[in-house]
């Protein structure tokens, strides 16, 4: 998808298709006036007949437009006073419009919306990732592929040209970077295994100057120590790895280290997963993918700032070598492990990770993991479950998420849910029992992080979509990438 600024007025502009907003009322947005000036009434001629209907985000497209060079209007429902959400949903019903034509290009008009504290940055940032995301398709295996048409949306603006397209590059950046994750994710488990994932970070290393790649092998990570980790991987022929990605561009500040959990298939292990939609256990490594591509938007953004990215890769098969339930470990902390259900498998590749990750004497520590199906019935498909040991790290990636739209919610971490991990044989069991599911995985890593501020994101819900549209979402991307280009202006 290509993206870039252009000027002129509207009513001149030739292209496929101008995207306009009406508000309530059918009053005209001031770039819709302009056409319905030069076209003598007729945008206020067509809304008055009804056809375009008084909602939100609803669109009527029209054609040949009297008086204008472009050959289509696209008019959308704005209502009036919105905010950050409707905004949204007003771009992804303009997309969504397009896609259902064979427009290839669209010159959007929208980024002139009045939304409070919001500037034509943050909206170009919205249009830009909503635009990449709506029209996002995967069809790497497919012998006769999906034809999207809509390949270039731009902006028709009039002033603060050069912010406009500052904001345009920055913003395709990320977007480009969410691609990543979702290709990453929706990418089959006998293609994205643990060494492909180590692969892909060598090459994204390659990219830039400033990034480099140090992967572990079964042999260093046993040298190490993290035995936790390798517990996880032990029944599956699929070694696993430790990936390791430094960006060094902030001199000698402490680092921010984001661990992403890198499951490239879970099976359950010997706690076997029911088989229904078991073929979504591939997205298990979403936090990874998470990772790669918050690693790739910061070297290409070449954001003042130190960043280590470390994934701990494995992939849970059940067989003869494989971890037993009631099989104890000792991991890279010196602690102690009674795993109970081999399905809670996260913790333990996270675990030896958020242990390793002291060595680089971390600022903050983030971890994103598709960590607990507790998680997907707290808070569904729309928040990011969030908790840590540090209030001040907590409200900066809330606020971050309510800046991106990659919205989190804090779940309480409170002592009392840490004696649901009490072991009578261990210094802790590997499973809280059912309630309070997600809250007793965070408890469970909490004891890997009191050296250090961390936060913990749960991914589980947001990271894909199921259904006939199942696929990747990016999601935790545009959060993080919000969250540390504000930490680099703290």
């Amino acid at each position: 998808m290509e993206f870039n600024v252009k000027s002129g007025l509207p009513e001149k502009q030739r292209t496929a298709c101008i995207i306009v907003g009406v508000h309530e009322n059918y009053k005209l947005s001031d770039t819709a006036k302009k056409i319905d000036d030069i076209s003598k009434g007729y945008l206020s001629s067509i809304l008055q007949s009804g056809d375009l209907k008084d909602k939100l985000g609803q669109t009527l497209l029209l054609y040949k437009v009297p008086g204008i060079n472009a050959e289509r209007v696209l008019l959308v429902n704005c209502g009036n006073d919105i905010d950050d959400n409707q905004y949204r949903k007003i771009i992804t019903s303009s997309v969504n419009a397009l896609l259902k034509t064979r427009i290839k290009e669209a010159i959007c008009h929208l980024t002139y919306l009045e939304i409070a504290n919001r500037d034509i940055a943050w909206k170009i940032k919205q249009v830009v990732e909503i635009t990449q995301a709506t029209a996002y398709f995967f069809n790497q295996f497919k012998t006769k592929p999906d034809d999207h048409s809509l390949n270039k949306m731009l902006f028709g603006i009039s002033s603060n040209r050069d912010i406009a397209k500052r904001a345009c590059l920055d913003a395709q950046k990320i977007a480009d970077g969410i691609k990543l994750a979702k290709d990453l994710g929706n990418l089959p488990s006998n293609i994205c295994n643990p060494s492909y994932l180590a692969n892909q970070a060598k090459n994204l290393a390659k990219l830039h100057i400033k990034l480099t790649c140090k992967v572990l092998d079964k042999a260093a990570i046993k040298k190490e120590g993290m035995n936790t980790l390798l517990a996880v991987g032990q029944g599956s022929n699929e070694p696993p790895k430790l990936i390791t990605l430094e960006y060094n561009n902030g001199g000698k500040a402490a680092p921010v280290v984001l661990v992403g959990k890198g499951v490239t298939f879970d099976s359950g292990g010997i706690s076997i997963k029911p088989s229904k939609d078991m073929d979504e256990m591939k997205y298990d490594m979403c936090g990874a993918a998470s990772v790669l591509g918050v690693l790739s938007v910061v070297a290409e953004l070449q954001l003042p700032i130190n960043v280590i990215g470390i994934i701990p890769s494995v992939e849970n098969m059940p067989s003869g070598t494989a971890t037993k339930p009631g099989d104890i470990v000792t991991s890279l902390s010196g602690q102690t492990v009674e795993i109970l259900n081999t399905d809670a498998e996260g913790r333990l590749i996270l675990c030896d990770a958020l242990t390793y990750a002291e060595r680089y004497k971390p600022d903050v520590v983030i971890d994103i993991a598709t960590l607990t199906g507790a998680c997907v019935i707290a808070l569904g498909g729309h928040a990011i479950g969030l908790l840590g040991n540090n209030d001040s790290l907590i409200q900066d990636l809330l606020e971050a998420g309510e800046l991106s739209g990659d919205r989190a919610w804090q779940l309480p971490l409170w002592d009392d849910y840490q004696k649901q991990l009490d072991s009578p044989f261990a210094d802790m069991a590997n499973i809280g029992g059912r309630e309070g599911g997600t809250i007793t995985a965070a408890c469970f890593l909490s004891r890997f992080t009191e050296k250090y501020k961390w936060a913990h994101l749960d991914i589980a819900g947001t990271a894909w979509i199921s259904g006939k549209k199942k696929g990747a979402t990016g999601r935790s991307v545009s959060l993080l990438v919000q969250y540390l280009m504000e930490y680099c202006v703290k």
